[in-house]
């Protein structure tokens, strides 16, 4: 009588275990990557009252079994479901991570490591990324300090993204350039005095933007156009000065052109005197001598109006200042007159240096030594392609800005993907910086405006400047058993001896085939009805407990009565 009271007893204890392990999933059902536990029973013991026995051959007697009576029933183990994956529930948080594998984020509180499938971080006061709930801090790798674009994978440390550090991305200055595009002949821009104009923008190495204006100009040679720096802006558009420059702002500078100069039909020039002949009777447009004022070095506006005028017959309509500046040279090479020279001593028809030829009507002169400060781009004639810079087979130039002090460098332009195709005669050449695949473009200042985190766990900061920065990669940890592991509270977990030890490093989620996703927590993978059915047979199998201590009472009591 004795043993089945107890052994009713031991059932309704276990039972009651039972329903406290079945509470405790479903208070935690909507819990934080929660993992369900299942409590399995086992018998406690038995009393033998015989012992098994073997056959007799003597006597020809079978064995026995063994006579035993059980003494109740015990809690054998209680087992998590620590590796079945929750479901995703979508947060909209960047900082709100999910581990789908079998790894573990790693935390600390400074003094010891945890281990935690709750993915729901924070970027606390210091900086650092930390959990939401007990604001310790997430684990992981930082940059390499030799190779700053891969994390090195050493014990493992606080992961402090928003460091003064990396708030911002340092400038660079431009050092790279690309011109590119079609340069049609027959566009005006490019066979007008004045050129057509290409921007190219660009950044100094503390961040300042400027504008270099590159004009490209028609040559007297067929397939060659000249390229030249004609100014230089800054962000405000402001001309900064090239006067301290020490040498042509191109490296391969002072390109030697021949440069015929005709005059517009109709006209003629008699050595003293501009004529229009298509006028009766013909009118004086220009008459020497032009001079300038002694004081100031400037022409009269009467004078400036000749000069014009003669400008405008060579085909330098509006760019009279370019007109003058043509150069001839003598047998040695040395500059001996200018246009403005020759027209202010009234030799232009009349001049007869070996290196210029005039024609006897007066209507053409030919200026052997155009000296340009800058570079020719030259074309095949029959296909239009790009075949070098001036007269080599080179398709970059360097453009020398570091003459100017500052923090400027300078800037190697790319011309290989410029042609001379017809486009009717729009020209589409444009410069941008940076060579075709974005290296060397330069960049201003960057200020950090987010922050992003991949599958891996690799945390990127991206700047207004176009920049991305690694800031470090969350580690995991992986068990032999993570059955094992100790629950702390707070959704948190400890190594032991029977999950196996936690090496200071951690591992890559992808090691294992895992990876992480951002913006989603981890759900509880309690399963409701099957709690609600483990209930069921909980409460009957502690019902039908108490009913054998209730019998046993009853038999207890009728043997009590046999006295009576």
């Amino acid at each position: 009588m004795m043993r089945s009271l107890y052994s009713g007893v031991a059932g309704l204890k276990t039972h009651q275990t039972r329903m406290d392990v079945i509470g405790n999933n479903i208070a935690n059902v909507n819990t934080t990557a929660f993992k369900s536990s299942t409590i399995n029973f086992s018998d406690l013991m038995s009393q033998t009252t015989q012992q098994a026995s073997g056959p007799n051959a003597t006597t020809g007697t079978g064995g026995t079994n063994a006579r035993q009576i059980g003494l109740g029933v015990k809690s054998a183990a209680i087992t998590m479901n620590i590796d079945g994956q929750g479901s995703a529930q979508s947060t909209g948080n960047p900082f709100d991570i999910m581990i789908t594998g079998k790894n573990f984020f790693v935390v600390s509180n400074g003094l010891s490591n945890f281990f935690t499938r709750d993915g729901s971080f924070y970027v606390d006061g210091g900086g650092n990324l930390a959990m939401t709930s007990t604001g310790y801090n997430v684990m992981g790798w930082l940059p390499d300090t030799e190779d700053p674009t891969v994390v090195k994978k050493d014990t493992v440390q606080a992961l402090r993204i928003m460091s003064d550090a990396n708030m911002t991305y340092p400038p660079e200055a431009t050092y790279k350039a690309t011109v590119a595009g079609i340069l049609d002949q027959n566009d005006t821009d490019v066979t007008s005095d004045a050129g057509k104009t290409v921007n190219l923008n660009f950044y100094d190495a503390l961040g300042y933007s400027y504008t270099a204006r590159l004009t490209l100009k028609d040559s007297d040679t067929k397939g060659s156009y000249s390229v030249e720096l004609s100014k230089l802006l800054d962000s405000n558009g402001n001309v900064v000065s090239l006067n301290s420059a020490s040498s042509p702002f191109f490296a391969d500078g002072s390109v030697k052109d021949t440069t015929v100069v005709s005059l517009k039909t109709g006209y003629t020039w008699s050595g003293s005197t501009l004529s229009n002949t298509n006028v009766t009777p013909a009118e004086v447009i220009a008459t020497l001598p032009i001079t300038k004022d002694s004081t100031t070095e400037t022409y009269s506006d009467e004078d400036l109006e000749k000069l014009a005028a003669i400008a405008s017959a060579y085909g330098y309509q509006g760019s009279t200042e370019d007109f003058l500046k043509l150069a001839t040279m003598d047998s040695t090479g040395a500059v001996s007159k200018t246009m403005e020279q020759l027209i202010n001593s009234g030799d232009l028809s009349t001049f007869t240096n070996s290196n210029v030829t005039t024609d006897t009507a007066g209507t053409k002169i030919t200026f052997d030594g155009r000296t340009l400060d800058g570079i020719t781009l030259d074309f095949n004639t029959n296909t239009g392609a790009f075949t070098g810079v001036s007269g080599s087979t080179a398709t970059t130039a360097i453009l020398n800005l570091k003459q100017l002090g500052g923090n400027f460098e300078d800037i190697t332009i790319d011309f290989k993907d410029i042609s001379m195709f017809n486009n009717n005669g729009t020209s589409t050449v444009a410069a941008t910086s940076g060579d075709e695949k974005g290296i060397g473009s330069g960049r201003m200042l960057g200020d950090m405006i987010g922050v992003s985190i991949d599958k891996q766990g690799q945390i990127y900061a991206s700047y207004d400047n176009g920049m991305t920065r690694l800031l470090g990669q969350i580690a995991t940890a992986a068990f032999a058993n993570n059955s094992g592991l100790s629950k702390e509270g707070d959704n948190l977990y400890s190594a032991t001896m029977n999950s196996g030890e936690f090496d200071g490093i951690g591992v890559d989620v992808s090691a294992s085939g895992g990876y992480m996703t951002t913006g989603v927590l981890e759900m509880s993978n309690v399963d409701l009805s099957n709690e609600f059915t483990t209930m069921i047979t909980t409460q009957r199998g502690f019902q039908a407990n108490s009913r054998i201590i209730t019998v046993s009472d009853t038999l207890l009591e009728e043997l009590t009565n046999l006295k009576r």
